[in-house]
């Protein structure tokens, strides 16, 4: 059997090696350097934000995010059950509360048609999740602020370079955020970026990532924050990285379209649209969902995929099913059946920037195998 193909493998030939030289040269590694704010500047005009903020982590950016526009006790949030934990962990900490919507059974985002329901007089924000490869469909959650007075969070970790109706995705909330994860279309290694048109958010952010030092007595604090600083080399990749989106979306967008022409046939399989009338499929990574016939679930899928050297992913587990969010007492007799069912019956095969096409169709042959088998 051949090697084994990887789930995600980045492409970093491009200006990565040079940049990074620079800083190994000049010195400039830690969160000081100068590619820190073109990075920063560079990201910002990209999505069509005045300000832009790098942290060490998607994760960091939700976190200040929440902390920066002033969620607290009392409050509650509204997001999506079918998210990576990261985009509670603050609300929780905060004192706030979490409440849950279900999702879309096509595109796998929240379904918008269920969050006015859920809107009370504590709610303050709208936290919106854009899931895998499409947008959240945003006019009705942006009618829906206006109305009710609210703030949208827009978590964009998985969309760099997608638009909806031809808006840059992060540019939609109050405050937005990416991350640059290995998967990402853009990487740092780790690390992540807040966005917003506010100055008076943007500077909150820039506090918060530096333990909120002070200009003129360092240290001595009026308000907790992190230490979430990028460094200079992070930057430095990103920058290269972020040169390069155009190509990197292309990229992508074509290995969705070779994967669907050759599963769209295969039986039991629910492949994700490739577009809405609000955007084209930016497929930051392969997803599919065994049907309801499939007498088998995503787990032993993976597990057969495995075994014939095909690396997969499992899908989000739902919050309300989070053994740590069930033990603090949270979603108690809560149910969402779209994601419980994406989320035991999902998965997604290889899908980074670096697939060749020979790993694609032998990717392809292994999943209609084992689809074939049943």
């Amino acid at each position: 059997m051949s090697s084994f193909v990887p789930v995600n493998d980045p492409l970093l030939n491009g200006n990565e090696k040079k940049y990074l030289n620079e800083c190994i040269d000049t010195g400039w590694i830690s969160s000081e350097g100068p590619f820190i704010k073109q990075f920063e500047e560079a990201f910002a005009a990209r999505v069509g934000r005045k300000h832009a903020v790098a942290v060490c982590n998607g994760t960091a950016a939700l976190d200040a995010a929440v902390e920066a526009i002033g969620i607290g006790a009392g409050d509650e949030v509204i997001m999506p059950t079918f998210t990576i934990i990261s985009c509670i962990g603050q609300i929780i900490r905060a004192g706030a509360t979490p409440v849950l919507v279900d999702s879309d059974p096509l595109t796998w985002n929240m379904d918008v048609s269920r969050i006015e329901e859920k809107i009370t007089p504590r709610t303050k924000a709208i936290m919106v999740v854009h899931i895998y490869g499409l947008p959240v469909d945003m006019d009705p959650v942006l009618a829906l602020a206006k109305k009710y007075g609210l703030k949208i969070i827009e978590d964009a970790a998985e969309m760099h370079g997608q638009t909806y109706r031809g808006k840059p995705c992060g540019s939609f909330g109050d405050i937005s955020t990416f991350s640059f994860y290995p998967n990402k279309h853009i990487t740092t290694g780790e690390g992540g970026m807040i966005v917003t048109d506010d100055p008076e958010l943007a500077e909150t952010c820039r506090s918060l990532r530096n333990l909120c030092f002070q200009p003129q007595k360092r240290f001595v604090h009026e308000r907790l924050g992190w230490n979430l600083r990028m460094t200079n080399l992070q930057a430095a990749l990103g920058l290269a990285q972020l040169e390069r989106l155009d190509e990197f979306v292309k990229i992508k967008r074509e290995m969705g379209q070779r994967y669907t022409e050759k599963l769209m046939g295969a039986s039991g399989l629910q492949l994700m649209p490739v577009k809405m009338d609000y955007a084209e499929n930016i497929y930051w990574v392969f997803g599919m969902v065994l049907k309801d016939e499939v007498p088998f679930d995503a787990e032993e899928a993976m597990k057969r995929l495995g075994s014939a050297g095909v690396g997969t992913r499992p899908f989000f587990w739902p919050m309300h099913e989070q053994p740590v969010l069930r033990k603090m007492g949270l979603f108690s007799g809560e149910s969402y059946p779209v994601a419980e069912t994406i989320a035991r019956r999902g998965f997604y095969i290889p899908s980074g920037l670096a697939l060749t096409v020979e790993q694609m169709e032998r990717v392809v042959f292994e999943v209609r195998k084992v689809m074939v088998k049943g």
